[in-house]
């Protein structure tokens, strides 16, 4: 999704070897020093992915989209984003031209003009939710399938 730093990821690697994970690509990773994360990250990270069974999605791609979409919303639903906050990261991020999370957009309109309507924040958050629920358990498009395949 972006928000995480090249280090992040070294020191995530570094946290899954503790927990018990371990493949020789994740050895490397993990192994990357501060000054290398930067540059040594984007190469390291498919292949320590793939050895631990885990999808990769190429950055810009529309499954990497599709995939950042759901986890947001699944973050929504674990208490660590409001309805309104979820609506407005999917907005800000993706506008409305990623069709999987496009009613998500259109909320976050509908928060901004609920001064005008008959519409409560109540009623917009429970459609949010509902929209974060449905997301979540949509299986993977076709697009996150071929991208992952890729």
């Amino acid at each position: 999704m972006g928000e995480s730093r090249a280090s992040d990821v070294v020191a995530a690697a570094c946290d899954a070897l503790v927990a018990g994970l371990d493949s020789p690509a994740l050895r490397i990773l993990a192994a990357c020093t501060r000054r290398e994360a930067d540059y040594d990250v984007p190469g390291l990270l498919p292949p320590a992915l793939d050895e631990l069974g885990l999808t990769f999605y190429p950055a810009g791609s529309v499954s990497g989209k599709e995939a950042a979409a759901r986890a947001l919303a699944a973050r929504m639903l674990a208490g660590e984003l409001t309805p309104r906050e979820l609506a407005f990261q999917i907005h800000q991020r993706f506008g409305h031209k990623l069709p999987l999370a496009e009613r998500l957009a259109a909320l976050d309109d509908e928060y901004d003009i609920l001064e005008y309507g008959d519409r409560t924040p109540a009623q917009v958050d429970a459609d949010v939710r509902a929209e974060a629920q449905q997301l979540t358990q949509q299986p993977r498009g076709p697009a996150e399938a071929a991208d992952a395949q890729a």
